[in-house]
Order: structure tokens, then sequence, then C-alpha cells
């Protein structure tokens, strides 16, 4: 009996046992649906062993909106808990458990594998390519991200959830003060989606390096690639720095060292200053791309080729380099010395110039345009002042001496999501109205995205205009309550009807999923937008292979080109492609890490080894295997396209 009451929560509640109970009945639930209706061979072949970068897209996009759902769970708790003065919704504890794993999973889990279903499933399209460089380390790369997101997603009902903050600081995530496995789970869930998201990286810097159609140098990159190029490299400089962080962390729990406290020569500030070196270029990762999306969105609804594009690629490199050196401004307030301070108040705001360069790069698109007001561009279209609001703030938070004031307050709390939220989900919004009819062949009703655009747009400034307010009153982050006699309760009371209406605005978005798949039309077209970019080139939805036929690039708009400039765009005959096999060892070895992680957690050191073996196993049958894969020979190609383009 000793060896199960490690796996029991420390801080148990009624909604933790629902939510036991509803994980029981889920899992049950699914085995019954994929047994009854025979889909266990159908779900291995098509999916769990797919090297397809664009099913890979897909399964990002699924867990991302997944997790979507599970980080706002925990927004609303939060805001319904500091609705009210003195409320007991939530204990402490519960609150700091809340707050740690919606930060969390809201960045990891969510924001970055929406960006990645972007990056897979477009990239290799706007270049003319069949698939990434390396298609299984793409698997894998997912399956890591997966298996990292599902071992975070247990720790609230298997041996507690992490409460140290989404930061994790030492010495405060250490063992004195948080003595539960739950920032083990934080530790080791961020390890395995890490290694993913490292994998990914080098894996689009090759793909786009290599890859690309005849004709497309760089400067006739669509911008997306570019931010997504960019992104890439920010990753495979800053994670392994987040890397050895997590593993210095682990040592500290697990093994007793003392990387992160005051005594035996460690250092407290050590893991602040290594996760910002990280996390600062991690608001960019998520960005940039994000950039790219508007950029493609507007630019295809003004009808105009995007003005100043080599100053939108400059200002990305500018913003990338810029992102390594403004760490510090996340600990003006822990004393590090005026010197210090003003060397990256000077930066934090210098990186405010070529974000406000895209800006104006997007109005002048914008200018003199004949715009179409779908709902991406609407999308598009609150994003630029919403955004705004965030940005200015953050010039206000870079001046040291006004973030003593600001720092530990509800405008900081504020000022990130209006960063993050236009900046990252609204385009991820965008993009996912404007490249569902190529994912899945049909389009988002527009009436029902028009209207969720604006209840979320509203949402989002009903949430967080009113935390700006009693953040300058005096509201301090991290609190689980207040009194009546601060009158923080009317701001937090408008922040909560916000957080209602966002939740309004997602189900929206899911009756517009169920709406379109039983009403919307199939017979699109492969350009539904009269698009400017080489992903719409290819039917809808794209067939496995790509392209029929390798496209050939004369301009950053090729599609366009060939639209109405006279370009022919696939010159070549039809000849025999080359595919990779599918393979299910990613998937397997997924799993394993999985194992090797939980185990870990709980300190079982028999199933840790025999994982760690497992994981070295099963590298080595890969490297010994030889899958030449396969080809699809010209006469299938025709047949495909017959069938695929007959129905356009």
């Amino acid at each position: 009996m000793d060896y199960f009451e490690r796996f029991a929560i420390p801080h148990p509640s009624p909604a933790i046992y629902a939510s036991m109970v509803a994980i029981v009945f889920t899992v049950i639930a699914l085995i019954f649906v994929l047994t009854y209706f025979k889909l266990w061979g159908y779900l291995w072949r098509e999916w769990l062993t797919t090297v397809d970068h664009k099913k890979i897209g897909i399964m990002y996009l699924i867990s991302a909106i997944v997790m979507l759902f599970r980080g706002g769970a925990d927004a609303i708790m939060m805001r319904a808990q500091m609705a009210v003065p003195n409320n007991s919704l939530l204990d402490a504890q519960h609150y700091n458990e809340i707050f740690t794993t919606h930060g969390t999973v809201m960045i990891i889990f969510m924001a970055m594998p929406f960006i990645m279903a972007f990056m897979n499933f477009i990239v290799p399209l706007q270049i003319g390519a069949r698939d990434v460089a390396f298609p299984r380390l793409n698997a894998l790369s997912f399956w890591l991200f997966f298996m990292g997101a599902m071992l975070l997603n247990i720790s609230f009902v298997i041996g507690g959830s992490p409460d140290a903050g989404w930061t994790n600081y030492f010495p405060l995530a250490d063992n004195e003060f948080s003595p539960s496995v739950g920032t083990n789970y934080y530790l080791f869930a961020l390890q395995i989606s890490g290694i993913g998201t490292l994998m990914t990286g080098i894996n689009m810097i090759v793909t786009i390096l290599r890859m690309r159609a005849p004709g497309m140098t760089l400067m006739k990159m669509p911008m997306f690639t570019w931010s997504a190029f960019i992104a890439n490299v920010i990753i495979v400089f800053a994670f392994p720095v987040l890397t050895v962080a997590l593993t210095m962390g682990t040592f500290d729990r697990l093994f007793a060292t003392k990387f992160f406290t005051t005594t035996d020569g460690g250092m407290d500030m050590l893991w602040a200053n290594f996760f910002w070196v990280w996390g600062h270029p991690e608001v960019y990762i998520l960005i940039l791309p994000a950039f790219g999306i508007y950029s493609e969105i507007i630019s295809t609804f003004s009808k105009r080729n995007l003005y100043g594009y080599k100053s939108m690629v400059g200002s990305m490199v500018i913003i990338s380099f810029l992102s390594f050196l403004v760490w510090t401004h996340h600990f003006f307030t822990m004393g590090q010395g005026a010197l210090t301070n003003s060397i990256f108040s000077i930066t934090t705001m210098a990186i405010a110039v070529p974000t406000g360069v895209k800006i104006f790069n997007w109005l002048f698109t914008l200018w003199k345009g004949n715009i179409e007001f779908t709902t991406p561009m609407l999308y598009s279209m609150l994003f630029i002042p919403t955004f705004t609001i965030g940005g200015v703030t953050g010039v206000m938070l870079g001046m040291s001496a006004a973030d003593y004031q600001y720092h530990n307050t509800m405008f900081l709390v504020a000022h990130f999501h209006m960063v993050i939220i236009p900046g990252v989900v609204f385009a991820m919004l965008a993009g996912l109205h404007y490249y569902w009819p190529k994912m899945f062949g049909f389009m988002l009703n527009e009436k029902i995205g028009k209207i969720t655009a604006w209840v979320i747009a509203i949402g989002t400034l009903l949430t967080f205009m009113p935390m700006f307010f009693s953040g300058l009153d005096g509201q301090a982050r991290r609190m689980y309550t207040y009194t009546e006699s601060t009158g923080f309760g009317i701001w937090n009371m408008i922040s909560f009807i916000g957080a209602i209406g966002f939740t309004i605005g997602f189900m929206l978005i899911v009756y517009n999923v169920y709406y379109s798949i039983r009403y919307s039309p199939r017979n699109i077209g492969m350009d539904p937008w009269d698009a400017r970019t080489l992903e719409w080139a290819t039917p809808n939805p794209v067939p496995f292979y790509n392209f029929a036929k390798q496209p050939h690039v004369n301009s950053v708009e090729t599609f366009w080109d060939s639209k109405n400039n006279e370009h022919e765009l696939f010159p070549e005959p039809y000849e025999d492609i080359h595919m990779p096999s599918n393979s299910g060892m990613p998937f397997i070895l997924a799993c394993i890490f999985f194992a090797w992680g939980f185990s870990f957690v709980f300190s079982m050191w028999i199933p840790a080894i025999l994982s760690t073996i497992g994981i070295f196993i099963c590298m080595a049958l890969r490297s010994l295997e030889k899958d030449p894969g396969y080809y699809v020979t010209v006469k299938e190609i025709k047949e495909t396209e017959k069938k695929l383009r007959g129905v356009q």
C-alpha cells in the first residue's frame, strides 16, 4: 500500500475527483468507439505511424486546440476566484497549482503546437517541397511534444500539479518549498517536449535551406516561410539553454545538488537567468510566425503585394538578434544594479523599433488596397490596435525605474496577455480560418467566424484592460484573494465577465467547426481566397505528394504571377515521385520517453533504467534500419490529380 500512496494527490478536491471519473469514462468511450467501428487499424496506419508533414501539422493543430480548452478552464477558475473579494472557491494551494499549469499549458502546450501546426503544414507547400527534410524526425518531434503534454496533464490526478509558477523559479521550486512531485512533472514534461521542439527547429532550417523549388532564392521566399525560418533559428539557439536549466533543476530535486541555492556554491539567480535567456526569445518564437501569417493574410485580402518586403525580412532578423539581449528586464526588481538595468532597458525599448516597422508595413499594404473583410482579415485588423496596446505598455515596463512600480502587479499580467493573445492567438485563429480549406477541403462558415472574432476581441479587452487599472492601483499578481477595502472588486468582476465572453467565443469556434462539417460546400476550388503564394497551387485537400509536378518560381508571389502574368508554374512533365515510408518507431520511442519521464518523476529507478535502455535500443534499431521508401508512378499521379481536380 505504501507504494501506491506516492501517487496520491496531496491536495485533493471534489473537482479533482470529478476529473478522475471523467478521464476514466473518456478513455473507456474512446476504446469502445475505436473497437466498435473497427478503427484501430486505420488509426495506426493513417495517423500513429504517419510521416506526412500535413497530417503531423493537423495533429499539432488538434493538440493545440485541446490544450487551449485545458488552459482556458484554468483561466476561468482563476477569474472566478478573483471575481469578488474574500472568495473561497479555491484555496491558496489550488490557486498556485492552477496559475502554474495555466501558464505552462498555454505557452508550451498550446501556443507552441499551434505555431508548429502551421509550420509543418504550410512551409513545405510554400517552398514547393514534397515533405520536410527528415520526415521520421518530424514525426518523432510531434510525438515527443504530445507525450510531454500528456505527462504534465496527468499530474493533477496522479501525484499533484506543479505549484511554483510557470517560470518555476528556484529555490521556490526546490524540494524544501515544493515537496510534492508536481515540479518533477514540470521538469520532465518540458524536457521531453523541448527535445521534440529542438528537433523541429533543425528539421525546418534544413528543409527551408535545402528543399526550395527551382528559382526560389532566399529573397523570393514567402513571408511566412521567412518568419518560420527565423523562429527556428531562435529555437536552435534558445532551447538548449532550457534543456540545461531543466537538467540542473532535475539534479537539484532528485540528487540533492545545489545549483540554485545560496549554499555550497550555488546561485539563486542562476535559474532566473537561464529561464529568461530561453524565455524571452520564446516570445518571438511564437510572435514571428504569427507575424508571417498576418503578412500572408493582409496581402491576400488587400489584393496587393506586401509593402516593404526587404524591410520586413530585415526587421525580423533584427528582432531575432535583439531577443537574446533583453532577458534581464524580467528581473529589474531583483537588484542587479543601475548599469545593468540601464543597458537592458535600452535593448528592450530598441526591440520595439523593428516591431513598429512591421506594423507600418502592414498599414501601407492596406493603404489604397482593395480590402476584402473575410474572417481571417477581420482577425488581422483587430490584431493591430489591440497588439499596439500590449506593445506600448511593454515599452513602459522596459523603463527600469518605472518597472519597480509595475512589475509585480496585474499591470504586467495585462501587458503580457495583450501581447500574446492578439499577437499569437488572433493569428492562429486567422490562420485556422485561412488554411482550413487547404487542410480539410471545405471552408469554415464566414458569418459565424466574424461574430466569433468580435466576441473574442471584446472579451480580450474586457478581460485585460481592467487589469492595467487594478495593477496601477497596487493589485499584486499571484494573489489568490483580496479584501473589499482594496477597491479591486469592480476591476476583477469586469475581467471575469470578459473571461466569460472569451469562453463563449471559443465555444462558437467549436460550433463553427460542427456547422461547417455538416453544411459547408465541398466544391470550393483549389484557390477559394484568390491567394498569392505557392501552397494554393495544390488541390484541396492536398494530395500526400503535395505537387504532381515540380513548380518553378520566378517571384515572391509565384502563384499570383501564374494566374495574372502568364508565368508557367509547372513547365516540367510528370515524373515518378519518391516518398518516405510510414514508421511506427517515432510513436513507440515517444511512448518509452513518456515511461522514462514518469519513472523519474516518482524516482522509480528500475523502470527509469529499463526505459533508458529502451530508448537507446530504439535509436540503434533505427540506425541499422534500411528503408528506401517508395515511388508513386506517373499513372497513379495522373489518376489522383484527375480525381482531386475533377471535384474542384
